[in-house]
């Protein structure tokens, strides 16, 4: 006759030992994906500042050249068709029935990442920050 046996054995050991391995595992990936995200987040707000700075100087220097009555002018050269009299202005017509070309380039379709840049987003809060 068997000896009866009392508490766990190894594969029932095995099994807790991986289940608790794999709760603790949860516990900590999910902390870090927020924690790496919201560090992510402030860089791109950083970033956004940086450019609206350097835009709000690019404005600042346009304000400035606006100041001189050459620059006005030329403004208004460009985007007006401003004719100064004893000038002689040209319209380029496009024929009717003819189309202009289509300058813009075709939009590329947008690709779904590879499964593998998915799980790297997922486990290091990729996902969670938009660019």
């Amino acid at each position: 006759m068997k000896a009866e046996r009392r508490g766990l054995g190894v594969r029932s050991f095995v099994v807790l030992s991986f289940v608790v391995a794999l709760v603790a595992g949860a516990a900590g990936v999910f902390p870090f994906r927020q924690i790496i995200a919201q560090r992510r987040s402030v860089e791109l707000a950083e970033a956004q500042l940086d450019a609206l700075i350097e835009e709000n100087r690019r404005l600042e220097q346009q304000i400035g050249a606006l100041e001189s009555p050459q620059e006005v002018e030329r403004l208004a050269r460009e985007q007006f068709g401003l004719v100064m009299p004893g000038d002689v202005a040209y319209v380029a017509v496009v024929p009717p029935g003819s189309e202009p070309a289509d300058l813009e380039p075709d939009v590329a379709l947008e690709k779904s990442p590879p499964w593998w840049r998915k799980v790297w987003n997922f486990l290091t809060g990729g996902d969670l920050v938009e660019e």
